[in-house]
């Protein structure tokens, strides 16, 4: 026979409806001790009580290693995202709140122009892009045909990624990694008439030639896994994207000159952050 104790805890165990065990449906209405499933003869009350005490010894779930450092690791790039310098130099928010400025009308001007004709090919920013494009060919080459071709992609990706992470994680300065920000977004811009171009090609390549003449990385590329009928939809998702980091990294650098100039204002309180 149980103790006192455990049928306390049977007096206050649920009511079912179905039997935990069978499924039958014609369950006593009084499911006190000793009632049973008429089916297969399941105590309820003792049934209940089992579950209720394997719920209670069940240990809660430990954090694993690896979550416990993705959180850590997020907490860390959160915190210095959200970072706004101790002192506020008037001269330097004011310079830094004119170049915001050039860097939105100026993006808004890239992002405006058409992917796919080529347009965005005439802007300044492509021939700097255009040297870590031929960077990463070189690069990755060690890593076989496909990853060489990538590469080009890569190292113009790279560069401004690579930028961005080292300002905001070793500088501390979000406001620069905003505008690492901004270049990557200029970058993926940059991709997008390449992956439009692939299904039917009509780019002007470096070698003057174009179209099918001259193949570039995104016909191997779509090629190679299959995609080329998908090249203008794939080419008007990463124009978009590009558009998007872009447009984030303006609101991130004005969001941190809106609170150094709160700062700026108010020396002694401490500044609300979002």
């Amino acid at each position: 026979m149980d103790s006192g104790k455990p049928l306390a805890h049977m007096a206050d165990s649920p009511h079912y409806t179905r039997c935990p065990k069978c499924g039958s449906g014609s369950l006593p209405a009084d499911q006190s001790l000793p009632a049973a499933c008429p089916a297969c003869g399941l105590i309820l009350a003792k049934y209940g009580v089992a579950v209720a005490r394997a719920a209670s010894a069940a240990p809660f779930d430990e954090e694993s290693p690896a979550a416990a450092h993705a959180r850590d690791a997020f907490a860390y790039l959160n915190a210095a995202v959200r970072h706004i310098p101790a002192r506020a130099d008037p001269a330097t928010l004011w310079a830094r709140a004119a170049l915001l400025l050039v860097l939105a009308l100026w993006g808004m001007r890239l992002i405006w122009m058409d992917y796919r004709d080529g347009e965005f090919f005439t802007s300044f920013l492509h021939g700097p892009l255009l040297v870590f494009h031929e960077a990463g060919h070189v690069i990755f080459r060690v890593f076989g045909e496909f990853m060489m071709v990538a590469g080009g992609t890569l190292g113009q990706l790279l560069m401004p990624a690579i930028m961005c992470g080292a300002l905001l994680l070793r500088n501390r300065d979000p406001f620069a990694a905003a505008v690492g920000l901004w270049l990557f977004g200029v970058s993926v811009l940059d991709v997008a008439p390449y992956v439009f171009d692939a299904l039917h090609p009509q780019l002007t390549l470096l070698n003057g030639s174009t179209g099918e003449q001259g193949g570039h990385d995104w016909m191997y590329l779509l090629g190679e896994t299959g995609l080329t009928k998908r090249a203008q939809g794939l080419g008007w998702i990463t124009h978009k994207l590009g558009a998007l980091m872009l447009l984030l990294s303006l609101y991130w650098a004005g969001w941190v000159l809106w609170q150094q100039k709160l700062r700026l204002d108010n020396p002694v309180e401490e500044v609300t952050r979002i």
